[in-house]
């Protein structure tokens, strides 16, 4: 399954990035410290945190996408992050939980 099939899926907002990787599974979380320790690469990290610390946890874990859940929008600066360390972003107006549930869903439907 790729970004692109849940961001279709899902009609989430791309903010940027490449939506052609292929996803391995979600994370979810807002703790920075704690996503750093567990967030691993491939992977879709749904949160609702929008700095650019987010940015820099995303590159560091090689995260496949970041979902701003509850239609939270990056902070310019995480906007302007995310694009020159090709980290793609999306958004959607959906919580969390719905869009763990969501993707959940289509793991199954890809198969």
């Amino acid at each position: 399954m790729t970004v692109k099939y849940i961001s279709e899926k899902l009609e989430l907002d791309v903010l940027c990035g490449d939506t052609d990787r292929e996803v391995n599974g979600v994370y979810t979380g807002d703790l920075l410290s704690w996503v750093m320790s567990k967030l691993t690469a491939d992977k879709v990290w749904i949160t609702i945190m929008s700095n650019i610390n987010v940015i820099a946890v995303a590159s560091l874990a090689d995260a496949a996408c970041v979902i701003l859940a509850e239609g939270v929008e990056p902070d310019p600066e995480a906007l302007e992050a995310a694009k020159s360390k090709d980290v793609t972003l999306l958004s959607s107006p959906l919580d969390a939980y719905s869009l763990c549930v969501r993707i959940s869903e289509l793991t199954g439907e890809s198969k």
